[in-house]
């Protein structure tokens, strides 16, 4: 259409220019530009009347507007890094607890920041699957009594099942998405999800402590958000991706963009339903796990939590602490294990991260 129109502009023209006296008026500028108003001369008669050729102007005009929006459209709907974000995006597991994301970056938007407290909870997929959890965190939100019973929850792939290996026997918690000691959130179905004891204790909490440290201590706002991230129909997330990001000031005290593994060390699991064995054990689960789906932790792989120390300062913190980032290169230390053995060795935690 649009190269029919400039075919005929360009035979109007040429008709214009051999035709005097006709009183011929015709809008300066592109063609692709043209309006309705554009007065057309009884000399082009023969190729339609004047009405018929103000209407293809006008159709070629509405052509081209609806050509523009679908663009512009297109534009708009373009994905954001934290909705492309997915498990291929996540490192394999090593042994840590926890990978670093994006350079420790939250996904958040400016758009996203907010200074009133929130909290929302996505409703439950065709599974019943929990999905994205999000706060802004606030003392107002926080909690001041203690935490209720949970127990009466089974989230999506539970088990209640015990391993000698396992601190507190017991493989599996309830896991918040937004801690209790941020939201005050007790048995609710939609921030509950079936997680690992090392996911819980050894992954996520540490994040939820330092968070709700700094919001007593300051006062501030953060912003927060926990993605449990499932693989296909699996039950049993892979993980979760956790973001904080202090609004007040611009990221200085909490900034962390984090992918916690739900695993368990020296237990195999099936993230399909849940079900699981020992790593030395001869029996297998009842559906054998596929092996993109199991995590192995060999009993040869470090254990325990990952600390930075400042052999300096004698302080010891927690790796994704902004305190890490200031200390000299050769005062740190790299540390792996109980938080009483690095107080054993003369070391005080830090204040700002509270390992």
């Amino acid at each position: 259409m649009i190269t029919s129109f400039k075919a005929f502009a360009a035979f109007f023209l040429s008709v214009f220019l051999t035709v005097s006296g006709t009183g011929c008026t015709m809008q300066s500028g592109d063609f692709d530009s043209v309006t309705a108003q554009t007065t057309v001369c009884d000399a082009v008669a023969d190729n339609g009347s004047t009405h018929d050729i103000q209407q293809e102007i006008a159709d070629e005009q509405s052509e081209m507007a609806a050509h523009k929006h679908t663009t512009a459209s297109i534009k708009t709907e373009k994905k954001s890094a934290y909705e492309s974000f997915s498990l291929s995006d996540v490192p394999k597991y090593t042994g840590e607890a926890y990978a670093v994301i994006n350079d420790n970056v939250p996904f958040f938007s400016k758009s996203e920041l907010s200074v009133k407290s929130f909290e929302t909870y996505s409703d439950f997929d065709d599974l019943g699957r929990c999905g994205t959890a999000y706060a802004c965190i606030g003392k107002d939100i926080m909690p001041t009594e203690e935490r209720g019973k949970i127990g009466s929850v089974r989230p999506t792939g539970w088990h209640t099942v015990k391993y000698d290996s396992v601190d507190g026997k017991y493989l599996y918690n309830r896991c918040h998405l937004i801690g209790y000691q941020l939201s005050g959130e007790n048995a609710n179905e939609q921030n509950l999800i079936t997680g690992t004891r090392y996911l819980n204790t050894a992954g996520m909490l540490p994040f939820e402590d330092m968070t709700a440290n700094y919001v007593e201590e300051t006062n501030n706002h953060v912003m927060y958000r926990v993605t449990p991230m499932f693989d296909g129909s699996n039950l049993l997330a892979d993980g979760v991706l956790m973001e904080g990001y202090s609004v007040e000031d611009s990221g200085e005290g909490i900034c962390f963009c984090v992918f916690c593994y739900n695993v368990q060390p020296d237990i195999i699991i099936d993230y399909s339903d849940g079900s699981s064995r020992e790593h030395s054990a001869e029996t297998t689960v009842t559906a054998a796990p596929r092996q993109k789906e199991t995590h192995n932790t060999p009993s040869t792989e470090k254990q325990g939590t990952t600390y930075i120390l400042n052999t300096n300062t004698k302080k010891f913190h927690y790796p994704f602490c902004s305190g890490v980032d200031q200390m000299k290169e050769k005062n740190k230390k790299e540390f792996c294990g109980d938080r009483e053995d690095v107080i054993s060795q003369g070391y005080l935690p830090c204040k700002k991260c509270n390992p």
